[in-house]
């Protein structure tokens, strides 16, 4: 028996170290060897250096990126005068080789409006740069230098794959100082900062500050997953980083044609409100609410109407409204995609294709609203319409807005028009007071309105 016990202890100890040494549980709660990445991955890291000219007419306000940001604002202000003549301006960031054929990825806001750019390797060479391709949406730039031999190229690996908590290190051009090393974690994923169409940012502790825009967000096996682009100011260790993954869908169009080329659906939608959950019969908060269709758009070619819901594209779960314009965007132009959604409390599935992003266009257009019934309406006239200078002629609008009442809290305002009340078209005043008549006690009354040339939903929980 004693010699039972004995090889079972054995036993457990031999699985405990095959578990550590084989990477389990256990072996990713150790440090990762940050003298070794570093070691490994700084020659992929290049700083960039630009120059533009600058005319006498902006010198008054020095220019920003788009996340307003100009770290030496406050000192040139104070201390100079703006200049009564033209001017080099030059500024500093980051980024990292991703091919041996002299291919550099880096934000587009580190490079946009160069006259003149320069890459510095780690080895202390410098060479003069081409932008090759920009997506000013997702804020990246892909840039070539010509260079012969092989070079030290950083391995692109999986953003979807991390985990919140996970070690990452960024490399990268702080202020100047070149080949500046920090560490840290994954504080959060899915971060919307209000940037672009496409906000879905990696949040990292990781230090990073001006200069090292561009540059790359490791994790612990020396693989890129995310580029440093965005710090909140005043938010002293909270920095931003767009996935590896959003950059490797389009890099190929970078490439090979310089821009990039998105699908396009055609529709506005709004987040799905426990109120508007309620209102519609639905449980949960998931999937995007369909507010406005494009006349003679995809989606409008098919059939999508306001106030489906859209609970999966192309077999991907709507789990939060950010996710719709991604996936939509990232599809090819052409391709035939499933949508199942909700309507009427019933699932349908849709087939529709996705047509080529149009300029001025989002891929899929948020509807702003805000959440939360004292008005004054009025049926529309043309004359009334004129006075007002809306668009629409036919239906109830709102002349008045009680201070703090229900309407106000729910963001109503005066001058939007009435379409539908739970479902039902408004086209008179008597549809209105018919409609709120008809509401019961306690339940959540659902408006359709049109606000200048988009259309929203509002719920409004009635006592």
């Amino acid at each position: 028996m004693n010699v039972f016990f004995r090889f079972l202890k054995l036993s457990v100890l031999v699985s405990a170290l095959t578990m550590l040494h084989s990477g389990g549980a256990t072996a990713k709660a150790i440090t990762p060897d940050f003298v070794e990445l570093s070691k490994k991955l700084k020659p992929s890291v290049v700083n960039i250096s630009t120059a533009k000219t600058v005319s006498p007419q902006t010198n008054l306000q020095r220019p920003r990126n788009q996340f307003g940001q100009d770290p030496f604002d406050d000192f040139f202000n104070r201390f100079f005068e703006a200049p009564q003549h033209s001017f080099k301006q030059r500024s500093l960031g980051s980024g990292f080789i991703i091919n041996n054929n002299g291919y550099i990825l880096t934000n587009n806001h580190v490079v946009g409006g160069a006259d003149e750019i320069k890459v510095k390797l780690s080895d202390g060479r410098e060479f003069k740069a081409t932008v090759k391709g920009t997506d000013e949406k997702l804020d990246l730039a892909v840039l070539k230098i010509e260079v012969k031999g092989t070079l030290p190229v950083a391995e692109l690996g999986d953003s979807d794959a991390i985990q919140v908590g996970e070690w990452v290190m960024a490399i990268g051009n702080p202020f100047g100082l070149s080949q500046t090393v920090t560490a840290g974690i994954v504080s959060a994923k899915g971060r919307v900062i209000g940037s672009g169409p496409y906000d879905d940012y990696i949040q990292t502790d990781a230090s990073i500050n001006p200069g090292n825009s561009g540059g790359p967000l490791f994790n612990a096996q020396g693989k890129v997953i995310g580029i440093n682009t965005a710090i909140i100011q005043g938010g002293q260790g909270i920095g931003f980083a767009i996935p590896i993954n959003m950059a490797k869908a389009v890099l190929p169009q970078l490439e090979d044609k310089g821009k990039v080329t998105r699908g396009w659906l055609g529709v506005g939608i709004q987040a799905v409100t426990p109120e508007l959950a309620q209102s519609f019969g639905v449980e949960g908060e998931k999937g995007a609410l369909v507010a406005d269709v494009t006349k003679d758009g995809p989606a409008d070619k098919v059939g999508l109407k306001s106030g489906d819901i859209i609970m999966e594209f192309d077999g991907k779960e709507i789990l939060e409204l950010n996710n719709l314009p991604r996936f939509v965007a990232a599809t090819p132009v052409g391709k035939k995609v499933k949508l199942k959604l909700l309507r009427n409390g019933k699932t349908e599935e849709l087939a529709v294709t996705i047509e080529r992003l149009r300029d001025g266009e989002e891929s899929v257009a948020p509807v702003s609203m805000q959440d939360r019934l004292g008005i004054s309406v009025k049926e529309l006239s043309g004359e009334l319409a004129a006075e007002l200078r809306i668009k629409e002629t036919k239906g109830v609008v709102v002349v008045a807005v009680k201070p703090a009442g229900i309407a106000d809290e729910a963001g109503i305002t005066g001058g939007d028009v009435i379409k539908e009340i739970n479902g039902k078209a408004i086209n008179t005043v008597d549809d209105y007071t018919k409609a709120i008549s008809a509401h019961k006690k306690g339940a959540v009354m659902r408006l359709l309105l049109r606000r200048g040339d988009s259309s929203l939903f509002v719920a409004i929980p009635v006592e």
